[in-house]
């Protein structure tokens, strides 16, 4: 009964604030109190006792009502950090005023008169040294102080509990990091406790963080948000032990536990959802657009001391100390723990076991891969580790395992972008290419067939896949997948059969007339791929002579692209015939899959999925480096391309047409065909083979030295971050945190402005 008692004074309370004509006074104690005394409401209770409806009639009919209740709760907050929450009682007050000020919040930014509320200093507020502190930043600093408060979110070091104020104030907090890893040895033992009330703190932080998505798409970079900003500068004394916190919680987490079979069935792991929270802080938290000069600064920074800086350090560059750590980071230890920790858990999807369903599954990929995103762009150091060994394809493997199963639906669109992003970022790197030549003998659940080959051919197989048999919206995202093909090809040793097909098959798809002609920008996609088959004969002949004899059965498609017929008449008549379809399936007869794969699905009717800005352009997001030969890259303007150069000037389609159709690179192919096919001809003809495997010998004994074209120069492009990505950025990841966040549905029918919320 005890328990209905409590939700029912809880309701009359909130119905009291919704209808009282008169403001209450602040000192009003007995009235305000009401909101956070009980012992048993929990966050699930807040939300709905608190309807959104009365939230904003609040707001419009009662403001000064509303104002008294948000300020009354970041000082019980404010009471609370200053105390360290000796009792009970204090702790509950302290998660009762969290999860309210959650659920409030929401309808404050959603508000634009509102948004400077809590920017505001509140007048008559008797908080001494705070006077003049803005609402928000005792709020946060209130939170940071209570995310290390002993024997509520951290295990005290005393005997006695009974710390005094002083010694809460006092605390040095770098002891009381919550997990070892990057900066910290010792790992404090696993407290269900301390990490649901860390976790609650988070969500409250999150959703003050929130306010970005009340406001519409911005490029401007100086669209700082104020929240993050404050909490990630010095003024935050918790800044450091706080970041290391929540890196070392999400990357030391592993989700099998001890391995006993079903154990995610039998009791709740409340650090899955402390890591899940955790990893959300860090992506909002670290989103900054540092400046160029900025970055080398910080790559240049070699800190001897610390493997973070140290905070009486100056910071460099940006005023943000979590990007500041985080690009500082730098001793291989520490980079491996959070390497190895990525992996773990972004692989933990993947795992087969003998009993179905027996290993919990994790749901937080998206947001880290966006975390792995983060280090790779801020911390350069981080990037060549993950490169220099074989590592980067423990990243690799799971990356296309989920473009691969989010291809067919419409709701995991933002997914397979990140993933192609990151894989563009990495094909920049020279090693990302070398380490793709390491035999594939992984057996993960995919389907696509079955193949003995490298992590390249998988790449190219899966990229294939989502080519021809992704939905409509994935159009856009062919030239940057292509790029990744065109960024590895000069370093792929032996492509498979299987993967030389379909390359093939690509290039037969992409050069029909009807496709060419039906978009000024389709022929982009065939230099690509005539780029990709120069590189492989031009720099590695020897190995690959699958892709050589793919190319010599398939020779129609390029004296099909050499002759292709560029007047009005034949356009306008190949557009007649455009089919209705998109890119067909190959007819290919390898189409036996992984044991245990299933096909890519589209979503459930009824799934929600948030809208997404609009990519840039290949030639907006990368920058061209041609490689010399001493290895090193030296910039090329875009501009010098028919790739980065837009449509012709000129009115007429087949002048168009023309102007691209003549710098086609055919020369090496041709040239590779004038030599090789006649050979294979007369070797079938003199010996009568009709066996390909006896073709393969001879084409692997051959050689192209001095018959082929000079070699042109390798060009690689470089992943290039704009204001258009930064936006991509900031919608993909609010919206991927909106709908994870549904137990509570923090965000849920309030008036977002950075993204909607669509239902397929």
């Amino acid at each position: 009964m005890g328990n209905t008692d409590t939700k029912l004074h809880f309701r009359k309370a909130v119905i009291q604030l919704t209808t009282k004509t008169q403001p209450v006074e602040a000192s009003d104690d007995l009235f305000w109190d009401q909101f956070w005394v009980d012992a048993s409401t929990t966050a699930q209770d807040v939300f709905a006792l608190v309807p959104a409806a009365e939230i904003r009639a609040v707001r419009e009919e009662s403001p000064s009502n509303l104002a008294t209740l948000c300020y009354k709760a970041v000082e019980r907050l404010v009471q609370g950090s200053d105390s360290g929450c000796p009792s009970e009682r204090e702790r509950q007050i302290v998660l009762n005023c969290t999860r309210l000020l959650t659920r409030i919040l929401p309808y404050i930014f959603e508000d634009a008169d509102w948004r400077g509320f809590f920017w505001s200093t509140v007048p008559g507020a008797d908080g001494g040294d705070d006077e003049a502190r803005p609402l928000a930043e005792s709020l946060l600093l209130a939170v940071a102080d209570l995310l290390f408060c002993p024997d509520f979110t951290v295990q005290s070091h005393k005997k006695s509990s009974a710390d005094t104020a002083e010694a809460v104030r006092s605390i040095d907090s770098c002891e009381y990091i919550w997990e070892a890893g990057v900066g910290f040895a010792q790992s404090p033992p696993l407290n269900y406790i301390h990490d649901v009330n860390r976790t609650e703190l988070l969500k409250l932080l999150l959703t003050c963080f929130s306010e970005a998505m009340y406001l519409p798409p911005s490029s401007e970079s100086k669209n700082l948000n104020p929240w993050v900003a404050f909490f990630c500068s010095t003024d935050n004394r918790h800044a450091l032990p706080l970041f290391t916190s929540l890196l070392n919680v999400v990357c030391a987490y592993d989700p099998v536990g001890y391995g006993i079979p079903y154990n995610h069935l039998l009791f709740s792991d409340y650090r899955e959802q402390l890591v899940e929270q955790a990893v959300q802080i860090l992506i909002v938290t670290l989103e900054h657009e540092a400046g160029s000069a900025t970055r080398a600064a910080l790559q240049a920074l070699d800190p001897t001391t610390s493997p973070v800086a140290e905070e009486e350090q100056e910071p460099i560059g940006p005023d943000n100390l979590f990007v500041n750590y985080l690009s500082r980071i730098h001793r291989e230890e520490d980079l491996s723990f959070i390497l190895k920790g990525l992996a773990r858990l972004l692989n933990n999807p993947l795992v087969q076991t003998y009993l179905p369903r027996s290993n919990k599954k994790i749901q937080f990929h998206q947001e880290l891969l966006i975390l792995f995103w983060k280090f790779c762009d801020f911390n350069k150091k981080f990037l060549f580790f993950v490169l220099k060994s074989s590592d980067v394809l423990d990243m690799l493997v799971p990356i296309l395992f989920y473009l691969n199963d989010a291809r067919a639906d419409q709701s995991r669109v933002g997914l397979i972008h990140i993933g192609v992003f990151i894989l563009l970022l990495l094909s920049g790197e020279r090693n990302f290419g070398v380490r793709l030549n390491k035999p594939y003998t992984l057996r993960v659940p995919m389907d696509i067939p079955v193949f003995t080959g490298t992590h390249a051919d998988l790449l190219i197989v899966i990229f294939h896949k989502i080519i021809t048999s992704g939905h409509q919206r994935l159009q856009p995202l062919f030239d940057c997948l292509l790029t990744v093909i065109v960024n590895i090809s000069p370093y792929l040793k032996s492509l498979s059969m299987v993967a030389a097909n379909k390359l093939l098959h690509l290039l037969e798809a992409f050069s029909t007339p009807w496709f060419l002609f039906s978009s000024p920008h389709n022929h982009h996609l065939v230099f690509f791929l005539l780029e990709v088959f120069n590189n492989i004969i031009q720099y590695q002949f020897d190995g690959n002579c699958n892709l050589v004899y793919a190319i010599i059965r398939k020779r129609n498609i390029f004296h099909q692209l050499a002759n292709l017929l560029s007047d009005t008449v034949s356009i306008q008549r190949a557009l007649q015939r455009k089919k209705k379809a998109g890119i067909s399936r190959t007819n290919s007869t390898e189409n036996e899959s992984m044991e245990g794969s299933r096909p890519a699905v589209p979503a459930e009717p009824g799934t929600l999925k948030a809208s997404l800005e609009a990519t840039p352009g290949i030639d907006k997001i990368t920058e061209k480096s041609q490689v010399s030969e001493d290895g090193t890259m030296v910039t090329v303007p875009n501009s010098d391309s028919p790739q980065a150069r837009q449509q012709t000037t000129d009115n007429s389609a087949a002048a168009g047409v023309l102007s691209w159709k003549a710098k086609l690179p055919l020369q090496t192919i041709m040239r590779l065909l004038q030599v090789l096919v006649p050979q294979v001809e007369k070797i079938c003809i003199d010996k009568g083979l009709t066996d390909e495997s006896e073709i393969l010998k001879f084409l692997q004994h051959g050689t192209l030295v001095g018959l082929l074209p000079i070699p042109h120069p390798i060009l690689i492009r470089k992943y290039q971050a704009n204001a258009g990505t930064a936006m991509w950025f900031r919608t993909y990841m609010w919206g991927v945190i909106y709908l994870r966040n549904v137990d509570p549905p923090i965000w849920y029918d309030t008036d977002i402005r950075l993204f909607e919320i669509q239902r397929i």
